[in-house]
This record gives C-alpha cells, sequence and structure tokens, in this order.
C-alpha cells in the first residue's frame, strides 16, 4: 500500500465523516443550540420584564406610602384641630360657669347686703323709737338729753 491510497481513503473517509456530521449530527446540535439559546431568551426577557414589573411596584408602593404619611399626618392634624376646639370649648364653658357662680355669689352677698341693712334700720328705728319714748318721758334738760345720747349710743 502506497502513501498516496492510504491518503486518499482518509480523504474520503474523512469526506464521508464530514457530509455523516453536516447531514445529521450538526442539525440536531444546532436544534439544541437555538432552542437553549431561546430559552436562554426568554428567560432574560423574562427577567427584564420583571425588574421593570418590580421597577413600577416599587414607585407604586412609594406612592402609596407617601399617600398614607400624608393621610396620617392630615388626620393627626385634624386631630390636634379638633383637640384644641374641644380644648377651647371647655375653657369657655368652664369661664361661664364661673362667671355664673361669681354673679350668683354677687348677688347672694347683695341680698346679705340688703337684709343686713334692713335689719339694722330696722334695729335704728326700734332705738330712735325707744330714744324718743324716753325723751318723752322725762323732762327735758340738758343734762338728761346727754345721758339718754350716751346711753342710746352704748346700745347702737
Amino acid at each position: 500500500m502506497d502513501i498516496n491510497m492510504s491518503l486518499i481513503g482518509q480523504m474520503i473517509t474523512f469526506a464521508v465523516l464530514v457530509w455523516f456530521s453536516m447531514k445529521f449530527v450538526f442539525p440536531a446540535l444546532n436544534t439544541a443550540l437555538d432552542e437553549r439559546a431561546k430559552r436562554i431568551a426568554d428567560g432574560l426577557a423574562a427577567a427584564d420584564q420583571g425588574q421593570a414589573s418590580m421597577a413600577v411596584a416599587e414607585k407604586r408602593a412609594q406612592a402609596e406610602l407617601a399617600n398614607a404619611r400624608e393621610e396620617a399626618q392630615s388626620r393627626v392634624a385634624d386631630a390636634e384641630k379638633r383637640a384644641q376646639l374641644v380644648a377651647e370649648e371647655i375653657k369657655a364653658n368652664a369661664q361661664a360657669e364661673a362667671d355664673r357662680i361669681i354673679a350668683q355669689a354677687k348677688a347672694d352677698a347683695d341680698q346679705q347686703l340688703s337684709k343686713a341693712r334692713e335689719q339694722l334700720r330696722a334695729q335704728v328705728a326700734d332705738l330712735a323709737v325707744k330714744g324718743a319714748e324716753q325723751i318723752l318721758k322725762r323732762e327735758v334738760t340738758a343734762s338728761a338729753h346727754a345721758d339718754l345720747l350716751a346711753r342710746l349710743a352704748v346700745e347702737l
């Protein structure tokens, strides 16, 4: 056997191997590689879509959180306003009650003062009548008059 013949045989064998590989092996490998590339591309697209939807969800959550904070702040402000109004109302009611009590106390004091004055007038009138009686019973002289006035002053 000649080296040329063996080289030609090897070339023919190699050509058959290449043809067989191109006809049956490479299409199966290409199909498998294409399917895998498609799955990888689909996975990457799904990951990108998931990240985009996650970013949108985060923005929505931030917006909801901001809205919730604003609502909470407004509710707290409303509660503070209501508490202040209630406190002012309580103060006004207390002041009105205090004014009413003071007015009633003044009225009671005025009434008691009037009663005391009336009693004092009645006592003065009684003393004046008693003094006049005593003056009329005795003869009016300067010493008797002074004595009666001194007794009257002691009784007053």
